[in-house]
This record gives C-alpha cells, structure tokens and sequence, in this order.
C-alpha cells in the first residue's frame, strides 16, 4: 500500500470513528476494552505510525508546498487518540469532532500534494 492509499484509508477510518462515537452514545453503551478497543487500537495505531513515517520521508523529498512536519505529527497524534476515544460516549463531543476534522484536513491536504506531484511527472 502506497503513502497515497494509506492516506485515503486513514481518512475514511476517520469519519468511521465520528459515526462510531456517535453510535456509542446513541446506545449508551460501554465497549469491552480487551475485546473491542484493543485490538481495533493496536491494528490502527500500527497503521497511524507507518504513514506518519512515510509521510515524514514523502516530505522530505519532495517538498511539498502546504504540508509540514508538525501537521503529520499532529495529525498522527490526534488519530492515536481518537481512534480508541471514539468507543467512549464521555469523550467531549466538541474536542473531539475538531480533533477529526483537523486530522482530516491534513490527510486531505497531503493527498492533493501527492496528487499534484504525481501530475508533474
């Protein structure tokens, strides 16, 4: 899977984590830790750092114009905590939706970058 995919998937399995969050707290329930967010956790969190080091070294050679650093930083620092924040209705609804939407902005950002870079070639 290239930087390109990863992204795309990260940004789907974001609005994924608002619909879940919402769901949880539409049914009030509490998840099983070890059953459900664990494992979910553990497989997305793998993923999160891969393309936060792709990212890193995508930027690092090719320059793009509007992504930086610490945009992927932050962005994979926020997806880290959402992604498990989204099984438990007493996250604060207002942090995180902002949270979701600024990751989001910076997983779109970047693939208009990878976009316009692949045009040039």
């Amino acid at each position: 899977m290239n930087i390109r995919e990863l992204s795309s998937l990260l940004y789907d399995e974001c609005g994924k984590c608002q619909d879940r969050f919402f769901d949880m707290r539409e049914r009030d329930e509490v998840p099983d830790f070890y059953e459900d967010v664990k494992p979910y956790a553990d497989y997305w969190h793998t993923k999160i750092n891969q393309w936060q080091e792709e990212s890193l070294l995508y930027i690092q050679q090719e320059r793009p114009k509007y992504v930086h650093k610490p945009q992927i930083d932050t962005a994979a620092e926020g997806m880290t905590q959402f992604f498990v924040q989204s099984f438990y209705k007493e996250t604060s609804k207002k942090r995180f939706i902002q949270t979701i939407q600024a990751a989001q902005y910076t997983l779109q950002t970047f693939m208009l970058a990878i976009d316009e870079k692949s045009d040039e070639r």
